[in-house]
């Protein structure tokens, strides 16, 4: 015969996660939602959802209702291109759920034709009001550049952050080496590839200037779990 107090915990954690699935937000983004957003507001969400996951307090979200409603079509109202680190999943980090933004990534966040595409898509085609370039500390590939690393096709991934490498060298003030220095150059390195995007897209430039996006960049920390943003870069 089972203990009566085992029963009733184990009535208590039925209670419990029935009272949790009960509270889990279905709620998704729409073409409406999508539209009232400014760029300014859809930047601010973010940062939002990054103050909810540092404090522990992230949305308690249903993903197989999300996933049904987002089926048919989806509406994200940003767009993050981030690293592959496995410490920085840009929909954990800022607290989004299903269908709320597009999520590109690639060791160090470097930028390409592929991913500059896809960049372009998700603003100019499916209505996304902000980029964010999101790096973050102790990155590997950023290391890697520091360290001149040459190791096959890693070797032209981490060309791309050398010339934020020479920037953070061209600074006497600045660390030359260990982990300051390898994260002051994450930090030249999300605001170069911010200038690329502008630079080599006049879709994305041209939307920006018509105050219909915005492109920004931050740094996530791995110790604490904030993103630092650049709102000028």
């Amino acid at each position: 015969m089972q203990h009566p107090i085992h029963t009733t915990t184990a009535l208590l954690s039925l209670s419990a996660a029935l009272f949790l699935s009960s509270c889990a937000t279905s709620v998704v983004q729409t073409k409406q939602s999508q539209a009232s957003l400014s760029p300014a507001q859809a930047v601010e969400a973010l940062k939002q959802g990054n103050d909810r996951f540092v404090s522990g307090h992230g949305k308690h979200r249903d993903l197989q209702a999300q996933a049904r409603k987002t089926a048919a079509g989806q509406y994200p109202f940003a767009a993050v291109l981030g690293c592959i680190d496995s410490r920085a999943s840009n929909e954990i980090i800022f607290d989004q759920g299903i269908g709320d933004i597009f999520s590109a990534r690639v060791a160090g966040n470097v930028l390409n034709d592929d991913l500059l595409g896809s960049l372009e898509y998700a603003a100019a085609k499916a209505g996304a009001k902000a980029i964010v370039v999101v790096g973050h500390t102790g990155c590997g590939a950023v290391g890697g550049a520091c360290a001149n690393v040459k190791l096959g096709h890693v070797t032209g991934l981490v060309d791309k952050i050398k010339p934020s490498v020479r920037k953070v060298l061209a600074d006497p003030h600045a660390a030359h080496q260990g982990p300051a220095f390898e994260n002051r150059v994450a930090e030249e390195n999300v605001k170069y590839v911010t200038q690329l995007i502008r630079q080599r897209s006049t879709i994305l430039r041209d939307l920006e200037r018509q105050g219909k996006l915005q492109i920004t960049a931050g740094i996530y920390h791995l110790d604490t779990g904030k993103v630092e943003f650049f709102d000028r870069n």
